[in-house]
């Protein structure tokens, strides 16, 4: 089959993040190979570049949305960036970045194709809100934006909240034991959203995965993929921008969990976060990252 053409969009941003790092990584992955790899694989990719992001800043006067108007405007660039290549009929692989990129990703779809739905592959839930948060870091906010459930402007780009109806998430790879992330009781109002732990997913070697998949597709028009390195165990991959010992998954699962995200059918965007190239000076773990990252990319169905 195939493959769709791909888009590379680079987005140096670390505006909602913990502290700097991400905006360097998609000169990193460019550096490290990655447009040649995914031409090596046999893709059709067009590089066109990076967006304007914005840097880390601790924002005291926010303690409990950091850098929100920063967040926001780099949001809806990547909007209008998302928009732009799937109406010329390709892809996006966006590179961050922070994750709230993400948020301008699947606003930007919407735009072209309106019933789009989430795979969200992240070692965090991202489900504290404004309200509850004790960092203020809009990138563990990211599913409550999502969701309608965190009210700032960052929850509706384009659209009145939610961006998305609890059916059109499927989360993967979370840890349900971080409090800073996963708040008790943070899903029971949204039953409808499917969500597979990373611990499951390391104990199943992600075998459940291509049935989620399905399921999400059948009752959309698109999906977005969305992989935050964080989901890998840190002792495994040390890239991730927050470290993550000793939870999440193997990098080798991982890769089999993108590669069953990226064979849901209609793909229309795909995204990279969260790796901080400052945590792997030698660039040996970033090459093992676009090992698993690469195959997975290039082996998607077309749309």
């Amino acid at each position: 089959m195939t493959q769709s053409p791909l888009t590379v969009v680079g987005v140096p941003t670390s505006a909602g993040a913990h502290y700097a790092g991400q905006e360097t990584a998609p000169k990193a992955f460019r550096d490290g190979g990655l447009i040649e790899r995914l031409r090596a694989a046999g893709a059709d990719v067009v590089d066109v570049g990076d967006i304007p992001g914005a840097l880390f800043a601790t924002d005291q006067r926010h303690p409990r949305h950091r850098n929100l108007e920063a967040v926001v405007a780099v949001a809806r660039r990547v909007a209008d960036a998302t928009q732009h290549v799937i109406a010329a009929g390709r892809v996006p692989l966006v590179l961050g970045g922070d994750c709230t990129l993400t948020l301008g990703v699947v606003s930007g779809a919407q735009r072209e194709q309106p019933d789009v739905g989430l795979l969200y592959f992240d070692g965090d839930a991202d489900l504290t809100t404004p309200t509850t948060t004790r960092s203020g870091i809009l990138d563990s906010m990211g599913v409550s934006h999502l969701l309608g459930r965190a009210d700032t402007e960052l929850a509706a780009l384009d659209r009145p909240a939610p961006m998305l109806a609890d059916d059109h998430l499927v989360m993967l790879g979370y840890n349900p034991d971080d409090a800073d992330s996963f708040p008790a009781g943070a899903l029971d109002a949204h039953p409808g959203v499917a969500h597979v732990s990373g611990r499951t997913l390391q104990q199943s070697r992600a075998e459940q995965v291509p049935p989620i998949v399905s399921d999400l597709a059948a009752r959309t028009t698109s999906v977005v993929v969305h992989f935050d390195v964080d989901a890998v165990d840190s002792s495994d991959l040390p890239l991730g921008n927050y470290p993550h010992y000793g939870v999440g998954v193997t990098l080798d699962v991982a890769g089999r969990v993108l590669a069953a995200l990226c064979a849901a059918p209609r793909v229309s965007a795909i995204v990279l976060t969260e790796v901080n190239p400052g945590h792997d000076p030698s660039g040996r773990h970033l090459q093992r990252y676009l090992d698993a990252v690469v195959p997975a990319v290039t082996a998607w169905p077309a749309t």
